[in-house]
């Protein structure tokens, strides 16, 4: 009876000693700390700017902020009607905020049904052609918008703003005066709805996208329509994320400066003329027509309103995330 040796290369589970695993645990919190720091230090750093920034804002605006108004008169390019500093911020801040509110109106129910129709009605090629389209819109430049506004769009929608403000003029009283040239805040509003519907419409698509299937078969099993389960789950479920993209959409049009400054006819007052020109102005563009031409107190005239622009814009993202964190718990955003 023959016995087989045994190799020596494969020695017995008795004699081998236990391999130690390799530590991989180590590593991974190496990684995991270094992350950790590199995304505090990136949230750090965006703080700091907006500190700069609004450092930057106070220090140079003061001098106008603590001016008299004889000097602002004077030296800061303060116009005489004007009694002091704030009382030429004041049709600024109005202007800036109509054109941005109208934006804003014009521009979230068409975002939003782009969105439904993309998300849940389109076909998927469709889908993709429609969301490409609407995402190369977001790569137009804004000087491209205010060319396109003021030597196209204008001379044709001023006969449209001449019929609806003589429709206006019938109902309500007094009289509603439209432009010929039809360079108004009512065609700056749509060109800056316009810009802002590639924001609303690429966030809110996402948002809706998120929806828990359960919910949407839950409602078909029910006997809903499409619309009903558009209506009864994909919008309540939403709705947060709606409203940060319409913030979102609202602080570029607060912003814009070249489409506005292309477009609109300037004036300075408190109008809701916004089919007639010479009745407003914002505050990003009197900042941009004004500021080659400036020096000294004049800066500091300019700058002071951009901080006014500055409080508005936080003003509006504050009371967005106080919207949007009410109901975070059906939030698509977050």
């Amino acid at each position: 009876m023959t016995t087989t040796p045994t190799s020596p290369a494969a020695p017995t589970a008795e004699r081998s000693p236990r391999r130690r695993p390799r530590r991989h645990a180590d590593t991974e919190r190496g990684f995991s700390r270094v992350f950790r720091w590199v995304t505090t230090s990136a949230g750090v750093l965006l703080l700091l700017v907006l500190a700069a920034v609004a450092v930057f804002l106070v220090e140079r605006g003061w001098g106008a902020l603590v001016a008299s108004p004889a000097d602002l008169h004077a030296n800061g390019g303060l116009p005489k009607q004007y009694g002091n500093l704030l009382a030429f911020i004041g049709p600024l801040v109005f202007g800036t905020v109509l054109a941005a509110a109208l934006a804003l109106l014009l521009a979230t129910p068409v975002a939003v049904g782009i969105a439904l129709f993309v998300s849940h009605y389109a076909p998927r090629r469709i889908a993709g052609l429609v969301g490409f389209v609407i995402d190369l819109l977001a790569a137009i430049p804004s000087v491209v918008f205010g060319l396109w506004g003021t030597l196209t769009l204008s001379p044709v929608i001023a006969k449209l703003w001449a019929w609806i403000a003589d429709v206006l003029s019938a109902i309500l009283p007094g009289t509603v005066n439209a432009t010929p040239t039809g360079r108004s805040l009512a065609t700056t509003s749509l060109v800056l709805a316009i810009m802002i519907l590639p924001i609303i419409t690429a966030v809110s698509r996402e948002v809706f996208k998120q929806t828990p299937r359960l919910h949407e078969e839950a409602a078909l099993a029910l006997g809903a329509t499409r619309w009903e389960v558009v209506r009864t789950a994909v919008l309540p479920f939403g709705r947060s994320g709606v409203i940060s993209a319409a913030m979102l959409g609202l602080g570029r049009a607060l912003g814009e400066t070249m489409a506005v400054l292309m477009i609109l006819s300037p004036g300075l007052g408190y109008s809701f003329q916004i089919f007639d020109a010479g009745k407003h102005q914002t505050i990003a563009a009197n900042i941009a027509a004004n500021f080659p031409e400036s020096a000294g107190l004049e800066v500091n005239t300019l700058i002071a309103t951009g901080l006014a622009l500055f409080v508005i814009t936080l003003v509006v993202n504050m009371a967005a995330r106080a919207i949007v964190a009410r109901r975070k718990e059906f939030s698509g955003a977050n």
